[in-house]
């Protein structure tokens, strides 16, 4: 088929080359602007920009779809269909409506359960299961249309979002080309009314960690939280991101290290950190860690 891709972060990449290796014809490629990043803050492209390019497929990167413009531009690419995958712009009725077959969403999670921008983040801070991957027909409300596939993934007691990100992603690679194969012989099914959660986009006010409560709430806030942004404490006057967890016996005031083994006291129960990084270094098992900055029994986190 002739296809447009839109796809912006790293997500995307794996259904990119997905679509590329499967034989499709990639008309244009979209993505969100180069932004500037770095010490240098110079104009970086996105993941997706770069690996277009290394592909040598054209790019496209409009701020916006709004002006009429964009959708002429977008309209004589002349598609079969678009495949849209965490692209990061809203798409107009014009630009939906343009290609022949539509556009398809590849979403990260088993709608209509977290519908939105942060799926893989709120289940795991939910204590969900499960989540998984959708196929969805798009249409104007936000991730709402019809479902052509779906597949559920479980989620573990150690999945981080970055785990679960990388296994989403391979797994939306392998439902697009399969939905793309059997386009002709599956039944869209509308989504159900009931259990429409929303997944709001992380807020960094979010990653502060309240000892206060239960061990469960903050180890899935941290390891929901990880790598990006990253839930934090405070030790002394230094603030520590913490990127692993799991839950651990043991009681005390919240926040108090328990052990030599990094095992802190919560609301209720308590959790071992595993993994941590302090401001301007790099990320370090709890080991390696303890190693450059002690914080023994009797140390008082979240102080400040």
């Amino acid at each position: 088929m002739r296809l447009v891709f839109m796809g912006t972060p790293e997500f995307s990449v794996p259904v990119l080359d997905a679509l590329v290796e499967a034989g499709h014809e990639i008309a244009a490629v979209y993505c969100q602007p180069p932004r500037p990043a770095g010490r240098g803050k110079k104009d970086r492209p996105t993941p997706v920009h770069a690996r277009a390019q290394a592909l040598g497929l054209e790019v496209r990167h409009p701020k916006s779809l709004k002006s009429s413009d964009e959708q002429a531009d977008f309209a004589a690419l002349d598609a079969d269909l678009a495949v849209v995958v965490a692209y990061g712009l809203i798409l107009p009725q014009a630009v939906l409506d343009a290609p022949r077959r539509g556009c398809l969403n590849i979403h990260a999670s088993l709608l209509p359960r977290w519908r939105g921008a942060a799926p893989i983040h709120r289940a795991i801070m939910a204590g969900d299961a499960q989540t998984g991957v959708c196929i969805m027909q798009m249409e104007a409300g936000l991730d709402t249309g019809p479902v052509l596939l779906r597949e559920a993934e479980p989620i573990g007691p150690r999945d981080t979002t970055a785990l679960l990100h990388d296994r989403l992603s391979s797994l939306g690679a392998r439902l697009i080309v399969e939905a793309l194969a059997r386009l002709d012989t599956l039944t869209p099914e509308p989504q159900p009314e009931q259990g429409v959660t929303y997944a709001q986009k992380i807020d960094k006010a979010e990653a502060a960690i309240d000892w206060t409560r239960s061990a469960s709430e903050v180890d899935r806030q941290i390891r929901g939280l990880s790598p990006f942004p990253g839930a934090w404490t405070t030790a002394g006057e230094s603030r520590v991101k913490c990127l692993m967890s799991e839950l651990a016996a043991g009681q005390g005031a919240p926040g108090r290290v328990l052990d030599a083994a990094l095992t802190v006291a919560c609301g209720s129960g308590a959790v071992r950190l595993l993994r941590l990084q302090r401001a301007g270094r790099a990320a370090q098992d709890a080991e390696t860690f303890l190693r450059g900055m002690a914080l023994p029994a009797g140390t008082q986190l979240g102080e400040r």
